[in-house]
């Protein structure tokens, strides 16, 4: 089977964020990046898949030359190889022009399975597997927390806020995972050594038969127009109780809109 993962490499979520002052970008020059957490167990999968299937794992990233440690960090777990799709070009992309540059990566690939994870930690809006199925037209199975392969059908059970649902569908399709999925591997020694050696291919906007105008500020249907620091928090509303306590207390709720 021929796998490809998703990777994403994000400013860390544990620690403070800021966003450029010229263009409202996040400033990954100043945060600590990683890769996306839940990618992890995107990969992870991929790997029990192999391992019970055979076949092959590549990794898949859109980003600047930096995000190529977040390439390395998931090489280390396991995959054959990885493709970077890096162009200076790319910045300012929002999420529709990202899935149209990674649908064009992934059409070199030819994957039989596409694994990612259910969000990212710095965007969070969870449409990119859709997105990326549309443009394939290929079926999206999303919110997996069980993933089944079966010769050239995919079951799933999708986690919902009241339990799951079991979905369907033919490879090739593309499988978005939460962190209930499994357990992701710990780098060996071995995994990280190896990991240096393993092939990463660059492969640039005009690679892919993309003009400029399509991705970045230029292509992107939304953009930030500005953004303002979240106030410090404020002094609470204390009631002092002199017998009308419960009285204060449900006119303040009131005046909140919670009663």
């Amino acid at each position: 089977m021929n796998i490809v993962v998703l990777v994403k490499q994000v400013p860390d979520s544990g620690a403070e964020r800021e966003l450029r002052s010229d263009d409202q970008t996040i400033d990954r020059s100043s945060a600590n990046n990683v890769l996306n957490e839940m990618d992890e167990y995107a990969v992870e999968e991929a790997l029990k898949l192999q391992e019970a299937l055979g076949g092959e794992v590549t990794v898949l990233t859109m980003g600047p030359e930096q995000a190529g440690e977040a390439i390395r960090k998931a090489l280390q777990m396991g995959p054959d190889k990885a493709v970077h799709v890096l162009d200076g070009a790319l910045h300012g992309s929002c999420a529709v022009a990202t899935s149209k540059v990674l649908a064009a990566a992934l059409r070199t690939l030819n994957p039989d399975l596409v694994l990612a994870g259910a969000e990212s930690t710095d965007g969070r809006v969870q449409v990119m597997p859709h997105m990326i199925a549309e443009r394939l037209g290929i079926a999206a199975l999303t919110g997996a927390r069980k993933l089944t392969v079966d010769g050239g059908t995919l079951t799933v059970e999708r986690q919902t806020e009241e339990g799951y649902e079991v979905v369907t569908a033919a490879t090739p399709a593309i499988v978005s995972v939460w962190d209930t999925i499994n357990e992701p591997r710990y780098p060996s020694l071995k995994g990280i050594m190896a990991a240096k050696k393993k092939p990463v291919q660059t492969l640039s906007l005009a690679d892919l038969g993309i003009s400029p105008d399509e991705v970045g500020f230029a292509g992107s249907t939304s953009t930030v127009v500005e953004s303002t620091k979240r106030p410090p928090r404020q002094a609470g509303t204390k009631v002092t109780d002199s017998g009308d306590g419960g009285v204060q207390l449900v006119e303040f709720l009131a005046t909140e809109r919670f009663v």
